[in-house]
């Protein structure tokens, strides 16, 4: 089949249209589920402090590169790279992006399967008087189900499917323009609630007041980490979606405003959960039990806190929504340019994701005592194969090419829009791309995999 020209290729209706998918693809599970308790463990404030130089350092460059490569050449990873540097090698680079997607996608949609059964159960009204106790009683029962699991992950890909199915415009855009909007509503009401909430100060003070004796190296690397996963980038998500930005659109301020959001949604979910746990006397640093079993007992204390454990559940099914559907979009789009089907080969590669899937969901239960990778799970397994292996690895190729190769003033000046504003303080740049940013991957790098393992 004839690859897809660049004169049929879809587009952004504008830019917010971009921001938003873009931002939708970086608040997922990891800036509202991980983030909260990834700080909890590491200090509170003296982590998020870490946590906002690291997106400066390590996770903005990356972002911008991406954005760049793909609104440059108008294609998927690895037509970008093509388009850049033809006749190298460089384009493998791109088929650990996918790779990557395609692994995240499989095991993130367990989780997305969870927020959905949780969020029934919300609606049902079934944690309107649940002790922590039995909070951990049902989430063990629910996981280790061999079936209903499978089903809300099913459920899960086939919302995916069917918003990508509907293209860039219709599908993808329309959806981030509803659901951010509502997540950015549901997240203020939490937030509210949380702080006005007896003994709550102490939560904001945990999560917005920095205690020094709190930091160790781990704190550093696990910050490093959260600024490059919550960013949504080295998994070519934001070179896809680049790939769909008019060359009208200035790039910098389009980045800007993905960071700062994404970054105050973060922020949001630590300010929506850490007063509530300190309210009612509960501990910050439960980990990922936090979410789905601290949570709805804490829910159950509060007054009218069956509609609140609605909000929540669904803002993180909702969060999760708009970041699978940019993981599905990056192998569509691959198929899309590089061997010409359409967007119908979705329901074969989403079928496939799903599949790859099932063992993931079943290492809660009938799998559990199946070790892959060490002493881990299938599910740890294959979220340490992408998030600590594959995702590294990508961002730091984009960032080496983009440094090395294509060249730091190419890529500035690309990203400049048909205003002509570039990016502000262009000195600082080529030595944060070239050195600062690919030396803090390897960092964070190596400490995943030794800390891992």
């Amino acid at each position: 089949m004839a690859s897809t020209s660049k004169s049929s290729r879809e587009q952004w209706s504008n830019k917010m249209g971009f921001i938003l998918a873009a931002i939708g693809s970086a608040v997922g599970l990891g800036s509202i589920w991980r983030f909260p308790f990834v700080a909890g463990v590491n200090g509170g404030g003296a982590f998020v402090l870490i946590y906002l130089l690291s997106i400066l350092l390590l996770g903005l460059p990356v972002l911008l590169s991406e954005i760049v490569m793909g609104r440059s050449a108008q294609k998927n990873p690895i037509g970008a790279y093509r388009h850049h540097a033809p006749n190298t090698p460089w384009f493998l680079s791109g088929y650990i992006g996918i790779v990557a997607t395609i692994i995240i996608l499989a095991f993130y949609s367990t989780i997305g399967g969870w927020t959905l059964a949780y969020t029934l159960e919300a609606v049902t009204g079934a944690f309107g008087s649940i002790t922590i106790d039995q909070a951990e009683v049902r989430f063990g029962s629910f996981i280790n189900n061999a079936w209903s699991p499978i089903l809300w992950q099913a459920a899960f890909i086939g919302f995916t499917i069917l918003i990508c199915l509907s293209g860039i415009q219709k599908g993808i855009e329309r959806t981030n323009k509803f659901l951010m909007p509502l997540l950015g509503i549901m997240l203020i009401i939490l937030v509210v609630r949380a702080v006005t909430l007896p003994g709550a100060m102490e939560g904001v003070r945990f999560i917005l007041f920095p205690d020094w004796s709190a930091v160790t190296w781990t704190t550093f690397f696990e910050a490093l980490g959260m600024a490059f996963f919550s960013l949504s980038v080295g998994a070519g998500t934001m070179i896809t979606y680049g790939s769909y930005l008019s060359r009208q659109e200035n790039i910098p301020s389009a980045v800007g405003n993905v960071v700062v959001f994404s970054t105050l949604v973060s922020l949001a979910a630590g300010l929506a959960i850490f007063p509530a746990v300190f309210s009612l006397g509960y501990t910050p640093d439960a980990g990922p039990a936090l979410v789905f079993i601290t949570l709805p007992a804490v829910f159950a204390h509060l007054p009218v806190g069956s509609l609140f454990a609605i909000l929540f559940f669904a803002l993180l099914s909702f969060a999760a929504l708009t970041s699978a559907i940019s993981l599905l979009e990056v192998p569509l789009r691959y198929l899309q340019d590089e061997h010409g089907f359409s967007r119908q080969i979705i329901w074969l590669v989403g079928g496939g994701i799903f599949l790859l899937g099932i063992p993931a969901t079943l290492s809660f239960s009938s799998l559990a005592d199946i070790s892959v990778i060490g002493q881990l799970p299938i599910f740890d397994s294959m979220d340490f194969v992408a998030s600590n292996v594959l995702l590294p690895l990508s961002g730091l190729f984009v960032i080496l090419f983009v440094g090395w190769k294509w060249g730091v003033s190419k890529m500035l000046a690309e990203a400049e829009g048909v205003d002509g504003k570039g990016i502000p303080a262009r000195s600082f740049w080529p030595i944060v791309i070239r050195w600062v940013t690919p030396l803090l991957i390897i960092a964070v790098f190596l400490f995943q995999i030794f800390t891992s393992l």
